[in-house]
Parts: structure tokens; sequence; C-alpha cells
């Protein structure tokens, strides 16, 4: 898969962010496509991803790059992310809207995941993405609110974030599945995890993802605490009752992680 990936110069984010578990997904056959470059505008203390003010253009065939590639590793579940584009008008969006239409195309029951950046909280970006019919609308939320500002760059917010989400599900008429991720242990208290699961049912999310934060170097946000499996039960029993659909809660869960299973999972 690595060379697959490096001969049509396409990115993961699975590589870019240091995700602890790219071994396991990479033997399973899966990958998180990271589109739009491999350079963010933003910079969040708890994140790996390149940091550049003005990263390079988006590639024009690239859509068709990302196809190929998910019909060569006989994909039926694509998941879709990107580096936030705050330079680019629309954000974008019209990429993710491209490459939802490629990958449908070259593979006519593939299911589409997209794993957005907030774009600026603008409808029109939002409508992009949407009137695409991706099959699962994900934005992560990161963490509380209280620590959005120490931890996420200043151009995130979180009540911005649970405006995505809420304007997605609308846009989708209520069809397209929302879904979000926390990471945990970084400094908040079990209150407020509480209230950011509140927040993100209000919002209208359904699928949800609750994991451990591993700093990805030394120089990143440090780690406050690790959770024991039993808290990460206690959240996903919390957030099942608040209504949510389906909820992945464990330490190496991450917003991407087996995302065919989570999105198929009925609750019980």
């Amino acid at each position: 898969m690595d060379e697959l990936l490096k001969n049509l110069k396409l990115h993961t984010v699975c590589e870019s962010a240091r995700c602890p578990n790219l071994g396991e997904c990479w033997h399973r056959h899966t990958a998180t496509f990271m589109i739009l470059g491999n350079a963010c505008t933003r910079n969040c203390k708890f994140c790996a991803v390149a940091h550049e003010k003005n990263p390079a253009p988006p590639e024009p065939d690239e859509p068709d790059r990302v196809a190929e590639a998910a019909a060569k590793m006989n994909l039926k579940y694509v998941v879709v992310t990107s580096v936030t584009r705050d330079d680019l008008p629309l954000g974008g969006s019209e990429q993710f809207a491209a490459v939802i239409t490629k990958l449908k195309e070259r593979i006519p029951d593939v299911k589409v995941e997209v794993l957005t950046p907030d774009f600026n909280a603008d409808v029109k970006a939002l409508k992009i993405v949407i009137d695409a019919k991706p099959d699962v609308f994900n934005h992560n939320i990161e963490t509380v609110e209280r620590l959005t500002p120490l931890i996420r760059d200043p151009h995130a917010n979180y009540r911005r974030s649970l405006q995505v989400l809420s304007a997605a599900k609308e846009l989708g008429k209520k069809k397209i599945p929302i879904k979000s991720g926390l990471m945990v242990g970084l400094g908040e208290t079990d209150e407020e995890i509480e209230t950011a699961l509140r927040d993100l049912h209000a919002a209208g999310v359904e699928i949800l993802t609750i994991g451990q934060y591993l700093p990805p170097t030394l120089s990143h946000w440090p780690v406050k605490r690790y959770i024991t499996p039993e808290e990460f039960d206690s959240w996903r029993d919390f957030a099942l009752k608040l209504g949510f659909s389906n909820v992945a809660s464990a330490p190496l869960v991450r917003s991407s992680y087996q995302a065919e299973m989570l999105m198929n999972t009925k609750r019980g």
C-alpha cells in the first residue's frame, strides 16, 4: 500500500499525523486519504501535521488519483479528510466534492465518509460538500470548550464546530449521518466531557468517537492522564443514554478508526 500511495503522490492522515493505528489499519488494507496537500494553515498543539501559511494550491488531478488508489486497493468504504486551508476562498470544499464524485464514479457501490475542517462555518462551503452526497459527514470537536483556545489553533472555535455539525445536519436534510470525536487525557474533567457530549448530541451528532490523546512528539501538548478502559466504557454508556446511535470509546479509538464498522454497528 505504501508504494501505491507514493506512486500516486497521495497523502494519508495515518502517516502525516503519526497515528498509532497505522500498522493495524494498513494491514487491513484501509487508509484515510488526506487531500489538499500535506501542510495545514492552522497549527494545533496536539497535531503532527506540518504547518504553513501558504501551502501549495490544490492539484486538479488529485480526485482522480484518490479514486484510482481506492479502486486498486479494492476499497468499499473510503474515508477522506484534509488539512485546513484557510487560504482558499471556500476552504477546499470543492476538492472534497470532486473526490466524492470521482470515487462514486470509479467504484459505484463505494461508501464515502468525509472528515472535514470547519470551513470557518461557511454554509456555502458546507453545502458544496453535502450536495456531493457523502455517506457520513464528520467534523471533530477535538476537546472540551475550556481547553479549545489552549490546544486548538486560535482560528478554531468550539461553538463554531458545533455550528458546523448542526448546519451539516440541516443541509443533508437529516439523511446523512453526522459524526464527531473527542480526545481525552488533555486535562479535561469528567463533567466537561459530559457537557461536550450533551452539546454534540444537541447539535445533531449521531456517531461518536472518544479516544486517548497521545502526543505525537515531545514538543506537542503533554498528556495529562491516561484514561482507564472502565472510564471509556462509562462514557460510552453515558453517550448511548443521551441518544447517540453508535459510539466507539476506547484508548486507541480515533475518528476514522474502523469507520465502516462503526457506521454499521447497531447500538446495544
